[in-house]
């Protein structure tokens, strides 16, 4: 621990336990689980009538604290790596907690953290396999071992470029099926198609990450999907992702799966064509980091306006 960690650590500038367990489980990425489940839950409202509160917070508390747990032991062995900055002041590391480089917790804190909040999902997945049946253990087992390793070893996913197609996997069909199993007891064709989009925009939030990283990546070994094909694809790959999620809403209006209020998603392509836009070309990390944070915030706002769609579909034909 250098002299500014220490002084991190044990200065009066040092956050109060809560906020740095907050900032190490990485809370800001939290909202892209939520709307994971709130989509596959009122996505059930809208095909099949069944709506549960207490499944649905269930739902919603598990797949926080996978993420959580994801996020804790992706920073673990990121440090053990040296994937992430020691220059933990620097403007570019927006992504990570950084908790362990800022001195605030150890390395092995960290990891133990990550265990606790996978724990705590599982637990609460467990209860929802034993309400919901078989489906949804499956899924749940799917759901940690992706989770875990995705950066944790020996499998290590992220650093051999299977990351973007987990995070589509889990956050898109994994979370939203699931979340439409818990309640409906059944899957369904809606609940497939509307969980394409959700999927593709969760993994432009790693695409843009990863575009940030590139050159950090590369020299550290971590071969993500942005490294391995290039900056240029990566960007044609993050723009192709956005347009695949709003052709996939549209492909779902007229099919009848989704009610026609659901093209309401479209007010939100301003935001992906700002985000494409700051990553391209010669973008700094100021760029990337706004990139991402936008990118954060078109998952959220499209999610949301398709259960607002549904919600409203089920209303109206009741």
């Amino acid at each position: 621990m250098d002299n500014a960690q220490g002084a991190a650590l044990g200065g009066t500038d040092r956050p109060g336990w809560f906020a740095v367990w907050k900032q190490a489980s990485r809370a800001w990425t939290l909202g892209m689980p939520f709307m994971c489940v709130s989509v596959g839950t009122f996505a059930a409202l809208y095909r099949a009538g069944a709506f549960s509160p207490i499944r649905y917070l269930m739902a919603v508390a598990a797949a926080l604290g996978l993420q959580a747990g994801a996020n804790m032991i992706n920073d673990y062995y990121d440090f053990l790596k040296g994937t992430d900055s020691p220059d933990w002041q620097s403007p570019e590391n927006f992504g990570p907690g950084l908790v362990i480089q800022r001195g605030y917790l150890r390395p092995d804190q960290v990891f133990a953290g990550g265990i606790v909040a996978f724990a705590a999902g599982i637990a609460i997945g467990l209860a929802l396999a034993w309400l919901c049946g078989w489906p949804i253990l499956m899924l749940g087992l799917i759901g940690v071992v992706g989770s875990y390793f995705y950066t944790g070893a020996p499998l290590s996913l992220a650093y051999h470029g299977l990351g973007d197609f987990m995070v589509f996997a889990l956050m898109g069909p994994g979370y939203v099926l699931g979340a439409y199993y818990v309640q409906a007891l059944h899957f369904s064709a809606t609940a497939a198609i509307i969980s394409l989009p959700i999927g593709l925009l969760c993994s432009g939030v790693l695409q843009a990450n990863n575009l940030r990283d590139i050159d950090n990546d590369r020299a550290h070994g971590k071969r993500t999907m942005a490294v391995i094909i290039g900056r240029a694809a990566a960007v044609t790959e993050l723009k192709l992702s956005n347009l695949g999620a709003y052709l996939c809403v549209l492909i779902a209006v007229i099919a009848g799966l989704a009610p026609w209020v659901a093209i309401a998603v479209a007010i939100t392509a301003p935001h992906a064509l700002e985000e494409t836009r700051l990553v391209s070309a010669d973008a700094d990390a100021d760029r990337h980091n706004r990139a991402m944070m936008l990118s954060g915030q078109l998952q959220f706002e499209f999610g949301a306006l398709l259960v607002v769609a549904f919600i409203l579909g089920w209303f109206f034909r009741r």
